[in-house]
């Protein structure tokens, strides 16, 4: 019996192992290849591309405009050619342009795009013009095209030059046939912008409107191709999450559906754009992708119910837009605050909800206490391993009871190694004597698995973590360990090739307490056995190596607390030494 369950056990590793290397060789590594040669194609078309024109986004309700080819300048000379008012936040900055009156310029002014304090910061929006147009936009659609409305090529007239906290924005227009615009815009915190727009009547005519609004994203964006990550269109409509692909979308072309409330819009692993609409008003929701010459343009929109307006009232609508970082304290907030449904599964914590992000919000306290993300992982790592302490305690037992036993059960080998089926059974007796487990060594490791993945998860989805540093040479804890033993951990100035694996420091130190550990079990019967279970650390360091720090610095740190555990118990039992010699038969 022990036979069947050890074997059934390393068929287990051996598969798992094989589709680890498989997925990695059949489909990350030519996944990889193909994004790097697809953005050197890019790169290399970057000076003419087709772009979309100024009225490109699709009204709802009306066709996609065509798009036209013209020369991709630098983002700071598209946004120097308009008239704009500026947006000044202690969060984010940029502007909206008023031809258009456009949320088309928006950057990050917290993040950056490297863990270097002097890189860049993070530009979330774009204006039409630049490489990959990216923007918010709404207006109104009349119900018959007896009106000009206000379009992508309307130049607004605004009552102060500078968007702050505190001092809202109104832009102006009138067509000129008895309808007056005015569209107020204020940041509500931090990156959550409300617009107000209301058109007054003044003319002999009743005239019937529908409100709408529309995200609106030309190129499809460099995607991580994680299977544990949604990136794309996203959106909660009747109180369900939607997450289509962007190539569903190419599939599809257009996904439309009604409802009350709700909110849509694109999400990237850290950043979110949404638009949600007034949660009382009913809306017809939109998810659509159009191609032209060869450019993907995605757009997110949704279309309100028809207003009618008579002469001398005014019609209004109200929503917000959220452009920002997917910061999980502003996501509950807004959800609470403003009873937006779902609006936390902007971060995409997986099917596993309920256990992850329990992980962060721990995590998250610890920080608020000891300052450093690495300390407080390290610190739930000793929590986690006294919560299951008791188990833990129970395993190790077991555990050495089977060391005890090594000697007989290598007597048994000697007298029914030929008879497999009778030396199961003696082994099954001696089990049943003894009290000992020969399973007892993967609880431990079953234990540890939802934590992993929690931990993993949290460690990948959240912004909270990235680039947050720990000690020396470890400045993002979602990012793999920099150095590698390849360049003697950095001593020898060579960086090298990308095929090697990146074994730096703590996936060593992971490695070396993962072996010790494995030295404290006892040890398989079968030689073959013995051989591949100690090589176990070898393949997790090589296979952790790519993971990110904080995932391997929580395993090191619940390895050493194992060997601690167990080492006490196997001492207590008096099998902290290995038998020399084997019990006669």
């Amino acid at each position: 019996m022990q036979q069947f369950d050890q074997k059934n056990l390393i068929l287990a590793i051996a598969i798992a192992i094989a589709m680890v290397l498989g997925f990695e060789l059949l489909w990350n590594q030519p996944r990889v290849a193909q994004q790097r040669a697809e953005a050197e194609r890019r790169a290399a078309s970057e000076q003419v591309q087709p772009q979309a024109a100024a009225n490109a986004p699709a009204i709802p309700g009306s066709k996609a405009a065509e798009l036209v080819a013209q020369p991709n300048p630098d983002r700071s000379s598209v946004i120097a050619r308009e008239s704009r008012v500026k947006i000044d936040t202690p969060t984010t900055a940029g502007s909206i342009a008023l031809r258009g009156a456009r949320l088309d310029d928006l950057v990050l002014k917290k993040y950056r795009e490297t863990v270097d304090p002097d890189s860049p910061p993070v530009v979330l929006l774009s204006p039409q013009g630049t490489t990959n147009p990216y923007f918010a936009d709404l207006g109104w659609v009349a119900a018959s095209g007896t009106s000009a409305l206000p379009g992508p090529d309307t130049l607004w007239t605004a009552d102060r030059d500078t968007l702050t906290p505190g001092n809202p924005v109104t832009l102006s227009w009138d067509n000129g046939q008895g309808l007056r615009f005015e569209r107020r815009i204020s940041i509500e915190d931090e990156y959550f912008f409300r617009v107000d727009e209301t058109v007054s009547n003044t003319g002999a005519q009743p005239v019937s409107l529908f409100g709408y609004a529309l995200a609106s994203r030309v190129g499809t964006p460099h995607l991580g191709g994680y299977y544990i990550l949604h990136e794309g269109p996203i959106g909660v409509v009747k109180d369900v999450l939607k997450e289509p692909q962007y190539k569903d979308l190419r599939e599809k072309h257009e996904v439309k559906e009604s409802a009350k409330g709700g909110w849509l819009g694109f999400v990237d692993k850290y950043w979110l754009v949404a638009l949600v609409p007034d949660q009382s008003a009913e809306t017809t929701s939109r998810f659509m992708h159009t191609d032209a010459g060869g450019v993907d343009r995605y757009q997110v929109d949704y279309l309100g119910a028809a207003q009618s307006v008579a002469p001398g009232a005014s019609a209004r609508q109200s929503m917000r837009i959220f452009a920002g970082a997917k910061e999980v304290r502003l996501l509950d907030a807004y959800r609470e605050r403003y009873d937006i449904p779902l609006f936390d599964r902007a971060i995409d914590f997986g099917w596993f909800y309920f256990l992850t992000k329990p992980m962060f919000l721990s995590l998250e306290w610890l920080y608020g206490k000891l300052g450093n993300f690495g300390i407080s992982i390290i610190v739930l790592t000793m929590l986690v391993k006294l919560l299951f302490f008791p188990l833990a305690n129970k395993s190790y037992k077991s555990m050495a009871k089977m060391k005890q036993l090594q000697p007989e059960m290598e007597a048994l080998k000697a007298k029914y190694g030929e008879d497999r089926q009778r030396m199961s059974q003696e082994m099954m007796l001696l089990y049943k004597k003894s009290g000992a487990n020969p399973l007892s060594g993967c609880l431990p490791i079953v234990i540890q698995i939802p934590v992993f993945f929690s931990l993993y998860k949290v460690l990948f989805v959240t912004i909270e973590m990235r680039h947050a540093p720990f000690f020396g040479w470890i400045q993002d804890l979602s990012a793999h360990d920099p150095t590698t033993v390849f360049n003697l951990f950095g001593l020898v100035h060579w960086v090298p090739p990308a095929f090697l694996p990146a074994l730096g420091i703590w996936p060593l130190i992971m490695g070396v307490t993962m072996f010790l550990q494995q030295k404290l079990n006892p040890q398989p019967v079968d030689p073959v056995q013995a051989k591949m279970f100690m090589a176990l650390p070898v393949v997790f360091t090589f296979m952790l190596s790519s993971f990110p720090s904080g995932l391997v610095i929580y395993w090191s740190v619940n390895n050493t607390l194992s060997i601690l555990q167990q080492w006490v118990i196997m001492r207590r039992a008096g099998t902290h030494h290995p038998p020399h010699a084997k019990a006669k038969a």
